[in-house]
């Protein structure tokens, strides 16, 4: 299996440094309708605390669900940097592949609407006490709360 097409969307405006990447298992970029194994594509979304954005599609070659892990191989590589997978499904051994690389695999209802989830997502980014795996990929990427340097400020500087 090999990664069929690749699309990237290109917006100057977007400010993807206060973002996250998180990519969706579909095959209509409405919902959620794959298996992580399995997926034909993902669309994978900038999502900030106030916006979201389609960075690119990823589409695939069909595939046996025959337990070969080496077909998830290309899929790992187009999930790159992603932060989260929503899918329908997927199997421990890929749960295992994407915690390595520090991606959340988030599994959902069939036909979860992207928009949703993505509302979703941002209602958690704009609250206090975010989802655990949320808070972990903003720091991992220094994103945390600004208020930080107010604590280091009120310690002063000593030389």
């Amino acid at each position: 299996m090999q990664l069929q097409r690749q699309l990237r969307v290109v917006d100057p405006m977007m400010d993807t440094s206060a973002s996250l990447k998180i990519a969706f298992a579909t095959t209509d970029m409405k919902q959620v309708n794959q298996h992580f194994g399995s997926a034909r594509s993902f669309a994978i979304y900038a999502v900030s605390a106030s916006q979201a954005t389609l960075l690119e599609v990823a589409q695939f070659g069909r595939l046996e669900q025959d337990g070969n892990e080496d077909k998830l191989a290309v899929k790992l590589s187009a999930l790159q940097g992603c932060g989260a997978v929503y899918s329908q499904a997927v199997g421990s051994s890929a749960v295992q592949q994407l915690l390595r690389m520090n991606i959340q695999p988030v599994r959902v209802d069939p036909g979860s609407r992207i928009a949703e989830l993505i509302d979703a997502l941002q209602e958690d980014m704009q609250g206090s006490t975010p989802a655990p795996w949320v808070s972990k990929t903003l720091a991992a990427q220094g994103q945390t709360d600004a208020s930080r340097f107010d604590a280091m400020e009120d310690e002063g500087w000593q030389e």
